[in-house]
């Protein structure tokens, strides 16, 4: 008889931990300074007298020193592997010409193909972009893969485009860029890596996550991504028998269009447990940027430019219609006006042919969704259709003279309206893109707060709750009571430090009210000093992901 297998050993449970001497951010008790945590659960939230009254040696007693403790965020829309690589290979976002890049390039080490992510080019003084030879003997021969900051399209240098093949794809006419299918081949052929790779890649943006206070993140893999292969790598980190340490926990979508019920069942059989629907980045459209988003009319710098439809009403309509019948999440990324306009029509379709009850039932989710009028919100409010938005888009690329306003003339002015979605009943949740921007949650909570267009402003708890409740329920997880600190929660959450604590709403004239004791409402941390607070500690189902000295010092 062949010698079974050693099993690994079961985790042990760890000792209660008594945190006091802060604030915790509850509704059990606004004004509650003190938290217990026994096992994966949260057992108690309350004051500093009622803690003294419990804590025994039985314990570890963790002194917050005025710290918060508050629920983990959830990042709703994030690419581990695309992230990992971004971290390790050429930052550009600094960069401001073409020469400056190539010099990037030209410094890079190694001995394989020189990866970049970042550069955008429309904030560069002269806009021109590096010639794809003028890439290959910058490397010296290597193969060269750049991806803008919206990693909708890429320069790549003559070595790589021979070795994706993208002669005669469309995007690739023989110059440096490349869109659309050029793009996907381009950025697949540095891809193909083996899983301990992928595995390394993915550990590495899982630990940035986990440093800034992130206790799940919501992965959305597609063929043109990453392929399968990334996401059954993704799926494993939920795995806690495996070695090594314990990770944000991991949500994953896969972007594939389905025809029918059957073959959206077979899709997800093929993909292995897990997997929570047929969303994420099945792309409706491209980016604003890259101007491959669908508009309406012509963009406002390229006045024969109208973006991209990658996918036709119909196929929409029959991938919402199969999802809806197999009652799982389907979705797409949607950027432009004539981008939602296709995926709304494909809702009324879906809903004809299956019943409006079912696909409501169903819960999908759109991405992005930038570009959004009343009439718009109303349908969307109709279908139960989450949007799954990034506010820092808006902090990034919103305002007088940025990327939306070159690239959409006066139509940037109403861009991403959160007020708008929120007020016509439509549910929000709120992430990165990462890589497209950085893993940084409670600057995209600001930028909720300081939206460039003040009538689409919401308050930090509105905007704090898209960040964590809103992200579980958007995916559909099985506890309700994921994305609270009170007795019988999951114990996930995050430590932070802190200046100061603080009602923070987005008109003014209530500021007063909401910051009085008897509103009885939670404080988190004040927004306006220019930093963000520092993560002290992460954990998820009473595991530590992440923790600073200083926590305990």
């Amino acid at each position: 008889m062949p010698t079974p297998a050693p099993q690994p050993e079961p985790r042990q449970k760890p000792k209660p931990v008594l945190y006091r001497n802060g604030s915790v951010y509850t509704a059990a008790d606004p004004f509650a300074t003190a938290m217990l945590v026994d096992g994966d659960t949260v057992a108690w939230v309350g004051s500093e007298q009622a803690a003294s009254s419990i804590a025994d040696s039985s314990m570890e007693i963790i002194d917050l020193h005025g710290a918060l403790v508050a629920p983990g965020f959830v990042d709703s829309h994030v690419h581990l592997t695309e992230s990992g690589l971004a971290l390790d290979s050429l930052a550009l976002q600094g960069v401001s010409s073409a020469r400056e890049l190539l010099d990037a390039v030209a410094a890079a080490t190694g001995d394989g193909p020189v990866l970049g992510h970042g550069w955008d080019d429309t904030t560069w003084a002269d806009g021109a972009l590096p010639g794809a030879e003028e890439l290959e003997r910058a490397s010296g021969g290597r193969p060269v893969y750049l991806s803008r900051v919206d990693v909708h399209s890429a320069l790549v240098s003559p070595s790589l485009a021979g070795a994706a093949a993208l002669r005669g794809l469309d995007g690739y006419d023989g110059g440096a860029r490349v869109t659309r299918a050029a793009h996907a081949a381009a950025r697949q052929a540095t891809r193909r890596l083996p899983d301990d790779v992928l595995r390394r890649h993915q550990q590495r943006a899982l630990a940035e996550a986990a440093s800034h206070g992130y206790v799940a993140l919501v992965e959305m893999g597609a063929p043109h991504i990453g392929g399968a292969g990334d996401l059954r790598v993704a799926r494993t980190w939920n795995n806690l028998e495996r070695e090594g340490s314990p990770t944000p926990e991991v949500l994953p979508y896969w972007g594939e269009l389905a025809s029918s019920e059957e073959h959206a069942r077979s899709i997800l059989d093929q993909l292995g447990p897990g997997v929570r629907g047929l969303a994420g980045d099945l792309n409706i459209d491209g980016s604003i940027g890259s101007r491959t988003a669908a508009l309406r009319s012509a963009y406002t710098d390229a006045p024969d430019e109208t973006g991209s439809l990658y996918l036709s009403v119909e196929e929409a309509a029959a991938h919402l219609a199969a999802c809806s019948l197999a009652g799982i999440q389907g979705g797409f990324h949607i950027i432009g006006d004539a981008g939602l306009d296709a995926a709304l029509q494909a809702l009324e379709l879906a809903a004809g042919e299956v019943g409006e009850q079912r696909v409501r039932a169903a819960g999908h989710r759109f991405e992005h969704v930038e570009m959004v009028d009343a009439a718009a919100v109303e349908t969307l409010a109709r279908f139960s259709v989450t949007v799954s938005a990034q506010p820092a888009f808006d902090a990034a690329w919103g305002g007088s003279g940025g990327l939306y306003e070159k690239r959409l003339g006066g139509r940037s002015k109403s861009m991403n309206p959160f007020a708008g979605l929120y007020s016509g009943g439509v549910p929000v949740c709120f992430g990165s893109d990462s890589p497209v921007t950085p893993l940084r949650p409670w600057s995209s909570v600001r930028a909720c707060l300081e939206h460039h267009n003040a009538d689409q402003r919401i308050s930090a708890r509105a905007a704090f709750l898209g960040h964590t409740r809103a992200g579980w329920r958007a995916a559909r997880y099985p506890n309700p009571m994921a994305g609270q600190l009170v007795p019988g929660a999951p114990a996930s959450f995050a430590v932070w430090e802190v200046e100061e604590l603080m009602v923070q709403v987005a008109d003014g004239r209530v500021q007063s009210w909401s910051t009085d004791p008897r509103a009885r409402t939670p404080l988190l941390p004040a927004l306006d000093t220019g930093t963000d607070p520092v993560c002290l500690q992460t954990v998820r189902d009473g595991m530590e992901l992440y923790s600073s000295p200083a926590l305990r010092s």
